[in-house]
Parts: C-alpha cells; sequence; structure tokens
C-alpha cells in the first residue's frame, strides 16, 4: 500500500478540491438563482484539476530524486486517475444530499422552463445515478488525457546539479 501511498494522497487531495468547489459552485449561486452559468461556470473547476495533476507530479518527480520520464509521470496520473474515479460517486452522494440537495430540482426546473428539454428527459439525466456514472467515466477520460498532458510537461531526463 506504501508503494502508492503519494498517488492515494493525490487522489484524495483532487477529490477534497472538488468538493470544495462543490462549496464555492453553491456560494456563487451556479446551483440556485444563477443555474443557467452553472454549465460555462463548472469547466472552470479544469484550472484547478490541472494544477493538482502539476504539483502531484512535481512532488512525484522530487521524490524520484528529480528526474522523471513521461511514462513514470503518466502512470502516477494513471493511478491518482484511478483513485479519484473510485472516490467520485462517494463525492457526488455528498455533493447532492449535504452540500447541494436542491441542485437536481432547481436544474431540472431549468432545463425544462427554457425548452432545453422534457421533464422526462431532465429528470432521467439529472438525478444522482446518472451524475455518479458520469462523473467516475469523465474523471476516467479527463485523467488519462491530462495525465498524459502534465507528465509531458514535468518529465525531466535528469536530476539538476546541487
Amino acid at each position: 500500500m506504501s508503494k502508492y501511498s503519494h498517488e492515494i494522497k493525490w487522489g484524495l487531495i483532487f477529490t477534497a478540491a472538488a468538493l470544495l468547489w462543490m462549496v464555492f459552485e453553491k456560494a456563487m449561486g451556479w446551483h440556485g438563482e444563477k443555474i443557467e452559468q452553472h454549465p460555462v461556470m463548472t469547466n472552470l473547476f479544469a484550472i484547478v484539476a490541472i494544477a493538482v495533476f502539476v504539483f502531484a507530479l512535481l512532488e512525484k518527480r522530487k521524490k524520484l530524486g528529480g528526474a522523471m520520464s513521461w511514462k513514470e509521470g503518466f502512470i502516477s496520473g494513471l493511478l491518482i486517475t484511478v483513485v479519484v474515479a473510485i472516490l467520485s460517486p462517494p463525492a457526488q452522494w455528498l455533493t447532492h444530499t449535504v452540500i447541494s440537495p436542491e441542485f437536481f430540482d432547481n436544474v431540472i426546473a431549468y432545463a425544462v422552463e427554457h425548452g432545453k428539454a422534457t421533464q422526462e428527459q431532465a429528470e432521467s439525466y439529472f438525478n444522482l445515478q446518472s451524475y455518479m456514472v458520469q462523473s467516475a467515466v469523465g474523471g476516467l477520460v479527463m485523467g488519462v488525457v491530462t495525465s498524459a498532458i502534465v507528465a509531458l510537461f514535468v518529465r525531466k531526463k535528469e536530476a539538476a546539479e546541487a
């Protein structure tokens, strides 16, 4: 288990950051009175997500003595991604039962009122089970892409001389 402690730690940090982002979204009104802004504003979390991966892989490189190949960084990122994907469903549950229990009612009402979906369509898309699946699958896909790109930027052939 200690072999993967770095990746588990950063998966937990990522999940905590995502939950804090949900608190921020709710505080900004994007789960309520400004729900029309949610589809765009929620994408700002990508900045936080990328930053977490950068910090995680920089720390990994430091632990490896200052040198890290793309493959080593990518594998570390993939392991972090797996932790995040596993934690996504419980994080969604926490988000929609504790942090923002009114979110689904609000987004369904908005989608129907603005002709973006029928009541049935909105209810089948905006619900806890759907979001749990979307977050796990989306987390895997985005994590793989993010890991590949960030590993490319933080790789280093040899450690700097002191």
